[in-house]
């Protein structure tokens, strides 16, 4: 089936192990199938791969030229229905089966997946499920050239340190937006630490599960000011962001 896109999703359609990691998600899942809510539906990708499977599919998208991409392309399916609303706005009405969210980003920072759950999750049954399922952020510390936030991609760092679990979000929790954390790495290099890099696994099912991608996640280079370190060196970090409120709420300070 050939999708109409916006220029923005014809790039995201084209992440082939994101799109095929939610297929695979999507096809496992095996529990009740009379409602899915696609949240933040796109061009309707996830919602045509829940339509198969789900009596009901309502799928909802802030942005009005990607939801009429949306409506088109799954207007032939009479159980998918397409709203142009924002999800934080809508008038839920009934409660799914599953809740599937892909506004996601690096640790969940410049996108608004935390706050829709929170306001969606009221709207899942008991027994219901989300995709993705959790998401694990992991942390480095690196010497990196450009000393300001940026994403991984064309960039030039080197990596100093242990790779550090530093927080799993469980998508079917209430999750607290405000997040700080003290990160203590294992310097494994002599060099100038000046930042830290990001990278968010995904969880998307007990037995799915994405790193990151140019589309999904890439990992994000964070500026701390500089501290010569030796190898072995302990170096303490605190990091502290507000999830869904974007990029320039990051701080950083060594302790």
């Amino acid at each position: 089936m050939k999708f109409q896109t916006t220029s923005y999703h014809f790039d995201l359609l084209k992440d082939n192990d994101r799109v095929s990691s939610f297929f695979e998600a999507i096809s496992q899942y095996d529990s009740s199938t009379d409602l899915a809510y696609d949240l933040g539906c796109g061009s309707g990708v996830l919602s045509y791969f829940l339509k198969d499977k789900f009596d009901e599919v309502i799928s909802i998208e802030i942005d009005s030229d990607a939801s009429k991409c949306a409506s088109n392309n799954l207007e032939k399916f009479e159980n998918v229905t397409v709203i142009n609303e924002d999800v934080l706005n809508h008038d839920f009405t009934k409660k799914a089966d599953l809740i599937v969210c892909e506004m996601m980003d690096t640790a969940l920072i410049d996108e608004e997946e935390v706050q829709v759950l929170n306001h969606a999750r009221n709207f899942l049954k008991e027994n219901g499920e989300i995709i993705p399922k959790a998401i694990v952020n992991i942390a480095e510390l690196v010497h990196m050239q450009r000393h300001y936030i940026h994403w991984d991609e064309n960039a030039s760092y080197e990596i100093l340190s242990d790779s550090i679990n530093y927080s799993k979000i469980n998508m079917m929790e209430e999750i607290n937006p405000n997040f700080e954390k003290n990160i203590e790495f294992k310097v494994n290099k002599n060099h100038i630490a000046n930042g830290i890099k990001i990278t968010t696994v995904t969880i998307l099912n007990d037995d799915v599960v994405c790193g990151p991608t140019p589309m999904f996640n890439p990992p994000l280079l964070v500026p701390i000011d500089e501290i010569n370190v030796k190898c072995n060196d302990l170096i303490n970090v605190k990091l502290k962001y507000i999830m869904g409120q974007g990029i320039e709420t990051i701080e950083t300070k060594i302790l």
